[in-house]
C-alpha cells in the first residue's frame, strides 16, 4: 500500500508538472542553441537569443524567441541587421513529426531591420560554393512553409554612419498570407518622413528554384505625400542572382495608363533603370507660404543628401505632364544619377502654344550641394505657365526667356544669394494685370506711393516688355529694361536682390498723349526727373528722384513746381502742345500749333481751332499755375488764330475758317467727344 501511495503522489506531481508547463510553457536553452547554431549555418549571420526561448504545448505547440538580434558580423558599420522585441511561431505538431515544419502564424512584435547606405558601387565576386548554398536553401525552404506573418510595429532604418545620415520608415505593419497554391498577398501601411503609404502587393511565385523563373506580380501603393495619385501596375518578375528584373509593365497612375520595363540591381549600391511612357503623368509640387513676396526665403535645410545611395538611368515620356498647376504636352526626360550627380534634360517640351528645352544638374556629392540651369521658352503663353509653375498671375503675353544660372547652398536663402548667370526675358502683345501704370505715374505728381497700387480691376495693356540681366551673387542688375504701351512707355535699369527679395530701380517713365498709341511722330511726355522704386519687391516705395523727397514730401513736391517741372515737362507746355494735336487731329504735328493747322483739313474744320485755341490756353494757364502767377477765375487773354506767329505752314481750303472761340452752343455740342477722348487717356 506504501508504495502505491508513493507511485500515485509521484504521478499526481508529474501531471501537476505538466500542467504548469502546458500552461506557462517549458524553458528551453537546447533549444536556443539548436536555432542559434541553425541560422548561423545556413545565412553566415549571428543569432542572440538575449531573452531566452520557451515552448508551450497549450492550445497548440508555440515557440517564443525573446529579444532578438541577428548580426552581419562582416560588417562593422551597422552593429545590428535585424533586432525584435520577440518573435512567436505556432507549429502543427504532425508536421514535427515528419519531418517537415508547418508554421500556421508567424507574430513578429516590434522589428527592426537596418539597411546600410552605401556611396559608391562594389562589384562583388560570388565564391565557388554559392550555388551548392543555394541549393542547400532552396531544399530548406521547401520543407519549410508558413500560412500566415503578422508584422507589428516595425522600422525599416537606411543610415551611413561615416556620413552621418539616416533615413526612417516608421509604424510599419505588414500582414501576408500563403496559401496552398504558393499565391502571396501582402498588405499593409507605414509612415516616411511623417507622410502616411498604404501597400498591397500580389504574386504567385512557382515551386523552387523561382530564380530565373517569372513571378506574375500586381502592386498597389497610395502615398499622397510622395504620388499625386494611387499607382496600380502589373509585372512580370525575375531574379537573376541580384538582379531583380521587371518586365511587361503596364499600369495607371490615378487616371493616367503607362507601360514600360524596369530593373534593380541589389548586389551593392542600388542601381535602378527604368523606361516608362505616361498617357498622363502628374506631379505635385509643394508651395510654402515662406516664399511669397512678402515673406523672405526659408532657411531651413533642403535635404538632398540620398541622392548619394543611389544611382540610377531613367527615361519618362508623357502624352501630358502636369507638374503643380502647369500642364506641358508632349514631354520627354532622360535623367542619370551617379556619384550623386544628378542629371536631367527636356527637348521640345511642348508649353502652352510655345516649346521649351533645358536642362538641370544637381551636384550632391560635396557637402555644399551645387544647382545649375539652363532654360530656353520660345512664344509660350505667359499667363498660365507662371500661374500654373509659381501662383503668378499679373502678367499675360507671348514670353520668350533664355536662362542660365548656377548656385550653391543648403536651404531657399542660400541658394537664392547665391544665384550667379545671365537672363533674358520678353513679354509680347500682352497685359500686366492689377496695375495701372499711366495711372500710377499721375499719382506721382501730387505724392509719393507706397506699393504696387494693386487692383483687380485695374490693367495696363502691353506691346512689349523686356529687360537682360546679369547676376552675381544673388544681385540681378539690367540696364535695359523696357516696358512699351499704346499708352505708356517707360525705361530703366536697377537690380533686384533676389537673396532678401529686395529691388532698386531708376525709371524714366513717359505717358502718349494720342490715342493712336505708340509710334507716331509725336514723341511721349515724361515727368521730368526719374521716378525710384526701392524697398521690398512685394511692396516697394515709388517717388519722384529729389532730395529730401522721403523726409518731406510737402516741401519736396513745393520746390518741384518752383523749378518749373510739372507733369509733363517745362511749364506743362508739352501736355498743351499734345491736346492740341489731339483735337486739332493732324497726325504729325508736335506741338498745338501745327495740330490746330491741321484740324483745318477738310472734315475737320471745328476741330482745328478748337484744339489750337485749347492748346494755347493750356501751355499759358499751365505755366501761369507752375510759376505761382495764376489765380482761379483769372482772366488770361487768348492769343489771335490770325496772327503770324500762328500761321499754318500749308494752305487751307477756301472756305469761311471757323470762329477761334466757338459759341456756347457750339462748345457744348462738341464737348462730348473731346471729354470721351481725355476720360480715356487720364482715367484709364
Amino acid at each position: 500500500m506504501k508504495a502505491l501511495k508513493i507511485a500515485g503522489a509521484a504521478i499526481g506531481a508529474v501531471v501537476v508538472v505538466i500542467v504548469l508547463l502546458l500552461v506557462i510553457g517549458i524553458p528551453s536553452s537546447f533549444l536556443t542553441a539548436q536555432i542559434q547554431e541553425r541560422v548561423e549555418r545556413e545565412t553566415g549571420y549571428t543569432l542572440a537569443i538575449n531573452g531566452g526561448a520557451k515552448i508551450g504545448l497549450w492550445p497548440s505547440l508555440n515557440i517564443t524567441l525573446n529579444d532578438v538580434t541577428l548580426q552581419d558580423p562582416k560588417d562593422r558599420d551597422i552593429n545590428h541587421r535585424f533586432t525584435a522585441s520577440s518573435i512567436e511561431a505556432d507549429v502543427t505538431l504532425a508536421s514535427l513529426w515528419a519531418g517537415r515544419p508547418h508554421i500556421t502564424e508567424l507574430v513578429v512584435i516590434r522589428p527592426v531591420v537596418n539597411l546600410p547606405l552605401k556611396r559608391e558601387r562594389v562589384r562583388e565576386v560570388s565564391p565557388p560554393s554559392k550555388p551548392a548554398a543555394g541549393k542547400a536553401t532552396d531544399k530548406a525552404t521547401d520543407a519549410l512553409s508558413i500560412e500566415h506573418i503578422s508584422v507589428t510595429g516595425g522600422t525599416i532604418v537606411f543610415a551611413n554612419l561615416r556620413d552621418r545620415v539616416e533615413n526612417r520608415i516608421e509604424t510599419v505593419n505588414a500582414d501576408v498570407t500563403i496559401d496552398a497554391d504558393r499565391k502571396v498577398v501582402l498588405t499593409g501601411s507605414a509612415r516616411s518622413s511623417g507622410n502616411p503609404l498604404k501597400f498591397e502587393i500580389k504574386a504567385a511565385p512557382p515551386a523552387a528554384p523561382v530564380e530565373r523563373q517569372n513571378i506574375p506580380a500586381e502592386i498597389k501603393i497610395d502615398a499622397p505625400g510622395l504620388l499625386r495619385a494611387p499607382l496600380a501596375a502589373k509585372a512580370e518578375v525575375r531574379l537573376n542572382g541580384s538582379v531583380v528584373m521587371i518586365n511587361g509593365v503596364t499600369g495607371a497612375l490615378g487616371d493616367g495608363a503607362f507601360n514600360g520595363w524596369a530593373s534593380v540591381d541589389l548586389s551593392s549600391k542600388p542601381l535602378v533603370k527604368l523606361d516608362l511612357d505616361f498617357q498622363k503623368l502628374a506631379v505635385a509640387m509643394s508651395r510654402s507660404t515662406d516664399s511669397s513676396a512678402g515673406q523672405p526665403w526659408s532657411s531651413a535645410t533642403i535635404d538632398v543628401n540620398g541622392l548619394n545611395y543611389v544611382d540610377f538611368q531613367a527615361r519618362i515620356s508623357a502624352a501630358e505632364l502636369n507638374v503643380g498647376d502647369a500642364r506641358f504636352t508632349p514631354a520627354a526626360i532622360d535623367a542619370t544619377l551617379t556619384s550623386g550627380v544628378l542629371k536631367a534634360q527636356v527637348s521640345n517640351l511642348g508649353a502652352y502654344e510655345g516649346n521649351a528645352n533645358g536642362d538641370l544638374t544637381v551636384d550632391v556629392s560635396a557637402a555644399n550641394p551645387t544647382y545649375t540651369m539652363r532654360a530656353d521658352l520660345t512664344s509660350v503663353r505667359a499667363l498660365p505657365l507662371l500661374h500654373g509653375l509659381a501662383d503668378f498671375d499679373r502678367i499675360d503675353g507671348r514670353m520668350q526667356a533664355k536662362i542660365s544660372v548656377r548656385s550653391t547652398g543648403t536651404s531657399q536663402r542660400a541658394i537664392m544669394s547665391n544665384v550667379a548667370g545671365t537672363a533674358f526675358v520678353v513679354f509680347q502683345d500682352g497685359a500686366i494685370k492689377g496695375l495701372n501704370i499711366a495711372q500710377m505715374i499721375r499719382s506721382l505728381t501730387a505724392s509719393t506711393l507706397s506699393g504696387w497700387q494693386e487692383s483687380e480691376e485695374k490693367a495696363t495693356d502691353l506691346s512689349q516688355l523686356s529687360a537682360s540681366f546679369r547676376i552675381d551673387k544673388g544681385q540681378a542688375q539690367t540696364t535695359d529694361l523696357n516696358l512699351v504701351g499704346p499708352l505708356v512707355k517707360l525705361t530703366g535699369a536697377g537690380t533686384i536682390d533676389l537673396g532678401t527679395k529686395q529691388i532698386g530701380f531708376r525709371v524714366e517713365p513717359k505717358l502718349v498723349m494720342t490715342t493712336e498709341g505708340q509710334g507716331r511722330a509725336t514723341d511721349p511726355l515724361g515727368l521730368g526727373i526719374p521716378v525710384m522704386i526701392e524697398g521690398p519687391w512685394g511692396s516697394p516705395r515709388i517717388y519722384p528722384e529729389m532730395q529730401g523727397i522721403l523726409d518731406n514730401p510737402d516741401a519736396a513736391y513745393a520746390k518741384l513746381k518752383e523749378m518749373g517741372k510739372g507733369l509733363f515737362g517745362q511749364n506743362g507746355a508739352g501736355l498743351g502742345a499734345a491736346i492740341g494735336n489731339l483735337l486739332g487731329g493732324r497726325p504729325g504735328a508736335t506741338d498745338g500749333q501745327q495740330g490746330g493747322a491741321g484740324g483745318q483739313q477738310p472734315g475737320n474744320p471745328l476741330g482745328g481751332q478748337l484744339g489750337e485755341t485749347i492748346g494755347n490756353l493750356l501751355q499759358q494757364g499751365l505755366g501761369g499755375l507752375n510759376q505761382g502767377g495764376a489765380r482761379p477765375g483769372g482772366q488770361r487773354s487768348i492769343p489771335s488764330p490770325a496772327s503770324p506767329a500762328q500761321a499754318p505752314t500749308e494752305a487751307a481750303p477756301a472756305e469761311p475758317a471757323p470762329s477761334a472761340v466757338p459759341s456756347d452752343t457750339t462748345a457744348q455740342q462738341d464737348s462730348q467727344p473731346m471729354n470721351e477722348v481725355l476720360r480715356q487717356l487720364f482715367n484709364r
